[in-house]
């Protein structure tokens, strides 16, 4: 069968064709279902037939931004921290280097074009700025490798002492789930996110500290285990009614 070359014409009104953003600036080339795309800086997915078909197709409105989110997404993680859980995500493109970090959804960096593929990411998380880091490194060809660090610490590493210096209480009141936290070193309370009052007083056998929550009355009390190795113990009392802990 003859094929037929087009002309210098037909490519012209083919590129008249094109959405002008697409046009004369540069395409990354990535693989999808069965067909090439060329994603310019507008977002504007600019698609090459796939087999069988006879026609080329310009796609219209750029597709939401979740979706494009989902196309780069290489690490999820979840922080546990005094203020509640956060989620962090983190998107890299391997081939424009572009990088992109969400904590509970909402956008801290962005970096569109990046000529170093590896490298790291430094943002805060949570109501006390807690400093967090992504690491880039390379393993071996095209393939990366994604850690997080919070305070200069593996996030494993940090999860392990963070157990050792807190307490969680997670409770179901008011019809809403509540997630009170002890900071031991310091004694502060958190409360579904909120940093709380609270007032210490002394008892016979220990310490008690009150605080408020809605209409309940609650305190953490304090007393010694009797044992080096397991020191004090902490337990919330919710309107006269002890919590089970719950570990994280």
């Amino acid at each position: 069968m003859k094929r037929t070359v087009p002309s210098v014409l037909s490519v012209m009104v083919c590129l008249e064709g094109m959405p002008k953003k697409v046009r004369g600036v540069r395409r990354d080339l990535a693989r999808t279902k069965g067909c090439f795309r060329f994603c310019s800086s507008s977002k504007s997915p600019w698609r090459l037939p796939s087999s069988g078909s006879s026609q080329t197709d310009f796609a219209g409105p750029s597709p939401p931004s979740s979706l494009e989110k989902m196309t780069d997404l290489v690490a999820v993680w979840d922080v546990a921290l005094s203020d509640g859980i956060h989620k962090i995500e983190f998107e890299h493109g391997t081939t424009s280097g572009k990088r992109v970090v969400y904590v509970d959804g909402k956008e801290e960096i962005r970096k569109e074009w990046m000529f170093k593929l590896v490298g790291k990411e430094t943002f805060c998380v949570g109501a006390a700025k807690t400093k967090a880091t992504i690491n880039i490194d390379a393993v071996s060809g095209f393939a990366y490798e994604y850690t997080l660090e919070i305070n200069g610490k593996s996030l494993k590493k940090y999860m392990e002492n963070r157990s050792k210096t807190t307490h969680t209480w997670v409770l179901h009141l008011d019809g809403e789930d509540c997630r009170v936290v002890l900071e031991k070193d310091t004694m502060d309370v958190w409360c579904n996110g909120k940093k709380m009052e609270t007032a210490g007083e002394f008892v016979d056998d220990g310490t008690e500290t009150h605080f408020s929550f809605g209409n309940h009355d609650c305190y953490i009390k304090a007393v010694s285990s009797g044992k080096r190795k397991e020191g004090i113990i902490h337990t919330l009392i919710v309107d006269n009614r002890e919590i089970p802990e719950t570990p994280e």
